[in-house]
């Protein structure tokens, strides 16, 4: 299941659950003030999360950041009513989307169906609420259009508007004293898509954003957290393949050999799907 984790003096994180997709979320605490990033996919996850983390029955975050408009990252919001939350306008815009949307099997298979919703999240939505399926989407109380500045107190967090091909209002967490930076799913390739795909002019603009900020620590939702070394490898990886999918025309097997000259060793799983998911987005 989860377990919670401490970086540096300010920070915990709860690891993440691929089966019911939860997502890593994060705890800043300043002097303060104390900010959550990520509400969970459910109120579930989001208690557990803050119980375990600040450890008094009545404990709550007084704020919490959203990365995005995606379901794991924003159901656990009904759990923090006396949170002020924040998320970027894109975000705000993205949820009201929501909204009127029943959670019934019926109505997220017919969702599937139609193409709004894709299958590896409805099942997902289904083992995460087998008991209750009482979702609400609550909107966000603040709303920003590129960037805001929040001091804790002793800590400091940057929420910054990056975009990328996962959700075009991803945001960013840099806590600053910890060099930590919160990808949330950045970083990640479009999944609501009919082919899960990157595209080359998305993927260099949004690494050239995130190599701007001085991080020793790097937090992707759905993974462990990278040191600045193999944040370094993950972002040459999709550099190159980015320059090889320009180079060749997004010819699969042209790219393939390029990159595997450019390694000079067999192709890693991951390296092979990253390459696919290049082609895809040609």
């Amino acid at each position: 299941m989860h377990s919670i984790k401490k970086i540096g003096q300010s920070f915990w994180y709860i690891t993440p659950v691929s089966l019911t997709d939860r997502p890593i979320l994060g705890m800043v605490a300043g002097t303060n003030k104390t900010l959550m990033i990520d509400a969970g996919n459910s109120e579930d996850h989001a208690k557990y999360f803050f119980k375990e983390t600040l450890k008094h029955e009545n404990a709550k975050p007084d704020l919490v950041v959203l990365t995005h408009w995606h379901w794991d990252h924003i159901f656990g919001l009904p759990a923090l009513p006396d949170s002020v939350s924040i998320a970027s306008e894109k975000t705000r815009k993205e949820m009201e989307k929501l909204v009127p949307f029943s959670w019934s099997d019926e109505a997220i298979d017919e969702r599937v169906r139609e193409g709004t919703e894709i299958e590896f999240c409805a099942k997902a939505i289904k083992e995460e609420y087998q008991d209750h399926r009482d979702i609400q989407v609550v909107l966000p109380d603040v709303t920003f259009d590129r960037r805001i500045e929040i001091d804790l107190g002793g800590v400091t967090c940057v929420v910054q508007h990056v975009g990328g091909d996962h959700a075009a209002d991803s945001v960013i967490v840099y806590v600053k004293e910890e060099k930590i930076l919160f990808l949330g799913d950045c970083i990640y390739p479009k999944m609501y898509a009919e082919k899960v795909h990157y595209t080359v002019k998305e993927i260099l603009r949004l690494l050239a954003e995130l190599e701007a900020f001085d991080a020793d620590t790097y937090i992707p939702s759905h993974q462990r957290p990278w040191t600045k070394e193999e944040f370094r490898q993950e972002t040459d990886k999709l550099r190159m393949i980015a320059k090889f999918t320009d180079q060749c025309g997004g010819d699969k097997q042209k790219i393939t050999k390029e990159y595997q000259h450019y390694v000079n060793r067999e192709l890693k799983e991951d390296e092979l799907e990253t390459i696919v998911y290049f082609v895809n987005g040609y």
